[in-house]
């Protein structure tokens, strides 16, 4: 017998609680809406902007930048002296993140890299207190070792999407066409979990958001 409870309808209670009074990014919602790209879910962007108000990180490194929706909710959340550094490969979509964050008048904090993500990450090299990620998930162990070299002891990791609508913890057969990036993200969160410089834990809202804090 399946004994799991479909709480679905929290996720859409708290969602419903969380009112976007920004008019930028209602229309940016809007306009992601409407060419279905994907962007951060409210109540993930809300959690994001609250880990943000409390760690107050003052280099925050995105991987995976889509139109800048979830890079200017955490410029938001700041001041004007953190430095945001977000890694986008599709050229299209990198230039539709320029409009919206020079719109937003956050061209001086927020710098877009356009390139291939494990490219960009291996020229990286100074350290990040926030790491948002929430690129290609098949990809998600292949950043991880970037990640952790990238993160400052005391920063944070956040890993988006990470429970994959629930196939991650499926048991049984996942159907073929997900197969592999269940597989890959089941891996991710194990080494996650394993890494001895890491405080991890997983939070349900959303698809899944891993949170990992560096302790050494």
């Amino acid at each position: 017998m399946d004994n799991r409870v479909d709480y679905s309808y929290i996720n859409a209670f708290i969602s419903g609680l969380i009112k976007l009074n920004d008019p930028l990014l209602t229309e940016m919602k809007e306009y992601a809406e409407s060419r279905h790209i994907p962007i951060v879910v409210p109540e993930t962007a809300r959690f994001i902007e609250m880990i943000c108000a409390i760690a107050k990180p003052r280099r925050v490194l995105e991987i995976g930048t889509a139109i800048g929706f979830s890079s200017i909710i955490i410029a938001k959340a700041l001041d004007s002296e953190c430095i945001i550094d977000t890694v986008e490969v599709d050229a299209d979509m990198a230039s539709t993140a320029a409009f919206y964050i020079r719109k937003a008048g956050l061209d001086k904090v927020i710098r877009i890299i356009n390139g291939e993500a494990l490219d960009v990450l291996q020229c990286l090299d100074k350290p990040y207190d926030l790491i948002f990620l929430d690129a290609a998930k098949g990809q998600y162990p292949q950043f991880l070792p970037h990640c952790l070299r990238l993160i400052n002891v005391n920063g944070i990791l956040l890993s988006d999407n990470v429970l994959y609508g629930g196939l991650v913890a499926k048991h049984g057969t996942v159907e073929h066409k997900h197969r592999t990036i269940a597989n890959r993200l089941r891996e991710y969160l194990e080494e996650l979990f394993s890494a001895d410089s890491l405080i991890t834990t997983v939070v349900p809202i959303g698809d899944g958001i891993a949170v990992s804090y560096r302790k050494v």
